[in-house]
Order: structure tokens, then sequence, then C-alpha cells
């Protein structure tokens, strides 16, 4: 058996396993890293992956029935706010860990957003330390500067050398070009990368959707998307002159999608990210003044969202993020002009994602995993074990055929601000296995033929 600490209960609806001996049946394999793809039983014992065919005669450990079920690396999000310190009220590592967990996430890269800023080695430390005893894995992202304020660096050394691997004042861009032109150098040294939130504040300060003639219509300040390229075309300039590692976050425009496309065929080292909501919901979406669509970047144009699904598909764009940002009730239902940037993800990106891109023939299932486990990992420099004969289990299993209904009330985050209320998905979680533990829903399995195998065991 493992000896894994492990203290917080699964969710309700969900059940804790093991995985000292643990077994899932008729499972469908796959990973995008090796080619696998295929249908068979996985053995899991002391949590490493044993055996991948036929579950052995006598077996006495547990086994769950995945027929039907998709099991693949463990999903990672390199793009979340959990909010703690200072913002319990919207959100805690606990409850942002346990949605993630629901969305089928094994591990989550928390952006330093918060009150105090997660700008030095205690912080980090501090988050690291509330994940402990979660199935999901929590790697801090530090900021580049002190308090976020663009002035004067972190201790980037003693960061990197305590184990972090990415850098960014996420929600605040670095305004200054020499600030960043050091951060790229300073990250370079210690093979990490700088995760930039690419906005030019002298155009943007007051927008708070995407400037057009939606905007125009509705009388709200306009967000240009030149605000967005100017920034990003600066800060791969700045990557190209240092040979340092940039990560543009949250890509929203096909100007910007197209400056990282020609960055990327120059050799840039740059890589970059989109979110479910840009993928797949047009600024028209805001006629109703629903504060739950109001994000940064602005949700843009149904022209945007093609590129970026095209940018997706061909590989311009390497990851899927959620940039999950939960608000409370009362910070939401104001004014939409004084209401907080931002919606939560963490539940619903897998079945978005699914249901409209891999369903639709707009990327492969292959993709839509390579993006939402492989590369965020690869981005930032962890470990990846894959599904294979004596790797650690990290694994997403998901039902890519149940149907199911978003519903706000039953989100396991501590906020409800999704965008997604009332949609109708295809392929959802059914569990995860990590950290010598597997949490499994218990409606998602077919409970007939569970008792069955309950009962030979």
């Amino acid at each position: 058996m493992s000896n894994t600490t492990f203290h917080d209960p699964a969710p309700d609806g969900w059940k804790s396993y093991r995985t000292g001996k643990l077994a899932l049946r008729g499972v469908r394999l796959v990973d995008p890293s090796s080619g696998l793809d295929e249908l068979t039983d996985l053995v899991i014992q002391d949590d490493k992956i044993k055996g991948i065919g036929a579950v052995p005669d006598g077996w006495d450990g547990d086994l769950i029935d995945a027929d039907g079920c998709i099991a693949c690396p463990g999903l990672f999000d390199m793009h979340v706010h959990l909010r703690e310190p200072g913002y319990e009220h919207k959100e805690t590592v606990r409850t942002g860990c346990i949605a993630a967990a629901v969305g089928g996430f094994t591990g989550v890269a928390p952006m330093p957003n918060t009150n105090p800023a997660v700008d030095n080695l205690g912080l980090v430390n501090f988050l690291r330390e509330r994940a402990i005893g979660l199935p999901v894995e929590v790697h801090p992202i530090a900021a580049v500067t002190i308090g976020r304020h663009g002035k004067t660096l972190t201790e980037i050394g003693e960061l990197c050398e305590a184990g972090v691997t990415a850098f960014s004042d996420d929600g605040s861009p670095v305004s200054s070009p020499e600030i960043m032109r050091r951060a790229l150098e300073y990250t370079l040294m210690f093979k990490a990368v700088v995760s930039e939130h690419c906005e030019d504040l002298s155009l943007t300060s007051c927008g708070v959707m995407h400037e057009g003639s939606v905007s125009t219509r509705l009388g709200l300040p306009g967000w240009p998307r030149v605000g967005e390229d100017i920034a990003t075309e600066r800060n791969i300039r700045l990557a190209e002159f240092t040979g340092g590692r940039l990560h543009v976050a949250h890509v929203s425009t096909a100007g910007s999608l197209d400056i990282v496309r020609r960055a990327r065929e120059r050799g840039v080292n740059v890589t970059a990210e989109v979110t479910p909501h840009h993928l797949t919901l047009e600024c028209s979406v805001l006629k109703g003044f629903n504060t739950d669509y109001k994000v940064n970047p602005p949700l843009r144009t149904a022209a945007d969202i093609e590129a970026l699904i095209d940018g997706l598909a061909d590989g311009t764009i390497d990851a899927i993020v959620t940039d999950h940002a939960p608000h409370a009730p009362d910070e939401k239902e104001v004014e939409f002009t004084l209401a907080p940037f931002g919606m939560i993800g963490l539940e619903t990106a897998l079945g978005v994602i699914h249901t409209r891109l891999v369903l639709t023939g707009r990327i492969t299932l292959n993709r839509m995993i390579e993006a939402m486990s492989i590369a965020p990992r690869r981005i930032l420099g962890l470990p990846y074990n894959g599904i294979k004969i004596g790797s650690t289990a990290n694994i997403t299993l998901f039902n890519p055929d149940e149907k199911w209904t978003v519903d706000r009330d039953q989100m396991h985050s501590k906020s409800k601000n999704t965008p997604f209320h009332g949609w109708e998905l295809t392929g959802r979680t059914v569990g995860i296995v990590n950290s010598g533990i597997a949490w499994i829903r218990e409606d998602g399995i077919n409970k007939d033929r569970q008792d069955e195998q309950d009962k030979r065991i």
C-alpha cells in the first residue's frame, strides 16, 4: 500500500481509493506522447502503473469498472487563480483544488495576484503546504516583480532553486521594457519561463469589453485589440533579443496569434495558451450586460475565435488553460463597468472543449489531451509521466459520451461566476488518479457492473 499522506475526503458523490492496488477494467488508454490508444485494463500497484492488459486472476485490490471511459495523462492547468492568501471569500487552495479534481485536473499552477502577492519563497511554500493531502498538485507561479508593482525584480534565483519554474505579474502587465528584458535574462539562466499578460495599459485602462460595434451600441468603454497586439509584439522582440523563454498568456486576438506564429517561424523561444471562453464565446453575448462574461482580455469576435481555433489545431497555440478567476456573487452583481474581470472554468473546461471542438472535428481528441496535459507540463518544465509501465500513476478518467448540463449551483468552486451555466455538454470527468489516491465519481461508473465486480473481489 502507498505511504502517501492523504487527509482530505473526496467531494460529495465521489469515492476515494488508495492506489496501492487499483485496477481500471475495460478502459480506453490514450497517450498522445507515445501514440497509445488501446482498449484494455490498467493495473496500478504501489502508486505505479504495473500492467497494461488483463487484470491478473485472483486480483485482491480495488477494481473500477471503466467501461466507456478514456484514461489519459492527468490534465494540468497552468493558469488559475486560487485567491489564497487574501481573498479566501472567493476561493481557497482547497476549494480550488477540489474544483480542479472535479474538472479532471491533477495539477494546477496558481498565479501570484493575491494579497500579499506571491513574490517570495515563504508564500510559495505556504501555497504548497496548503495543498498537502489533496490529489491535485499545486505548482505556484511567482511574481516577476516585488508586489507585482513592475519596479523591482523578485529574487528569481532563490525562487528557481526552490523549484519555481515560471514567473508572472498576471493581471498587471510588466510595463517597463527594461524590467521585462532583465526578467527574461535572469529566468533564462535558470531555464525558467516568463508568462506575460500582454496588455498596453495606456490603450486599455478604461476598457471593459472588446472595442467595436457591440461596445459602441452598448455604450461601454472599449478594450481595443491593438492593446494586446502591441504588447505581444514588444515582449516577443525582447525574448528574441535576450534569448529568454516567453509564454504569452490567454491569447485572444487574431493579430497576437499571427505575431506568435511569425515569431516561432523565426525561432523565437515563445509559447502560447488560450482559454475555453476565448475559443467559444463572442463579444456579442454581452448584450445582456451579464457580468459573468466580463473577462480580461475580453471576449472578441467570431473572426478571432476562428483564428484561435486554427492556431490551436496547428500547434501555434500550445496549451489550453482556464484562467479560473472566482469572484463572490456580490462582487459580480453590480453595474457592468464596476464588476471585476474574471470567470471560473476548472469544472467545465474539458466538457466545453470536447463538445465544441473535438466532437465538431475542429481538433482531434489527441490534440485536446496534449494541449490540456502534456504541453502545460512541458512549458513549465515539470515531470511528465505518461501512461507506461513503471510510471507513477497520474491519470484523468473521463466519459466522452456522457451528456450533462452545467449548473452553477452544483459547482464545487467557492464562487459561481461561470459563463457556461445552462450549457448542454458531452464529455465529463469520471475521476482522477494522483499522489497515491483516486477520486472516482460514483454516478460516473456502471453501478450494476461495479457491484458485481465488488462481489468477485
